[in-house]
């Protein structure tokens, strides 16, 4: 029984050698600050409410002849203009490394539920296992943990194509919809374009051998000693 025990550890330490690691879509990077999804080579923050703990120096705003003293809400939500200054500061701060940032895009006429053709849509159908009429912090996979303060709210995307009117996609139920830039207040999930990130270093062939090879001599000895008791 224990030579058997040992062959068997053997066996399955000769295979975790040889595995590279699945070809996970969502990959953390970046020391956990950001998330690659390599569906669509997209980095996205890993913090997905940035803008309530940092806006980067973005003051207030004025509209309709009243200034406002911040261009954020408490919780993080604000405009689609406030949000490209926003962009501007994060940029400008080159965060974690980086001067690219930039909202998630929206590329297709679909609306309402079910809307995969933008880059939030893609997370929460795809990566996010969320279901139409749900609320993400309810029915999601595993890929959510890679993720913390999801919003189960609105988040901003690019323009519709008509004045004033921005996209938008509901993390409360699945929902993409233009509405009106100045006037909604959604929140704010940057993103950035990039090649897959270097994957970690693993063993050469040549080093695996040489350890399968150590610990099956390790099962003869075992098994010698045994046969001479």
């Amino acid at each position: 029984m224990k030579t058997r025990t040992l062959i068997t550890a053997v066996t399955l330490s000769l295979g975790l050698l040889t595995v590279t690691g699945a070809n996970a879509s969502l990959i953390a990077s970046d020391g956990g600050n950001t998330v690659f999804d390599s569906d669509l080579n997209i980095y996205w923050l890993s913090n997905a409410n940035l803008a309530a703990t940092n806006t980067f120096g973005v003051g207030g705003r004025t509209f309709s002849d009243k200034t406002y003293e911040s261009g954020f809400n408490k919780n993080g939500s604000t405009d689609w203009y406030t949000a490209q200054r926003w962009l501007d500061g994060i940029n400008a701060a080159n965060y974690l490394g980086y001067h690219d940032w930039r909202l998630p895009t929206t590329s297709g006429t679909c609306r309402y539920a079910n809307c995969t053709d933008n880059e939030l849509g893609h997370l929460f159908y795809n990566e996010l296992g969320g279901v139409a009429g749900s609320n993400i912090s309810v029915t999601h996979n595993d890929n959510y943990t890679l993720f913390s303060n999801i919003q189960s709210d609105f988040y901003w995307s690019t323009p519709s194509g008509r004045q004033f009117e921005a996209w938008e996609f509901d993390f409360n139920g699945g929902i993409k919809q233009p509405f009106f830039a100045y006037f909604d207040n959604p929140f704010l999930w940057a993103v950035r374009s990039g090649q897959a990130p270097v994957p970690a270093a693993v063993p050469e062939p040549g080093s695996e051998l040489l350890v399968g090879i150590g610990l099956l001599g390790l099962v003869g000895v075992s098994r010698r000693r045994l046969a001479l008791r």
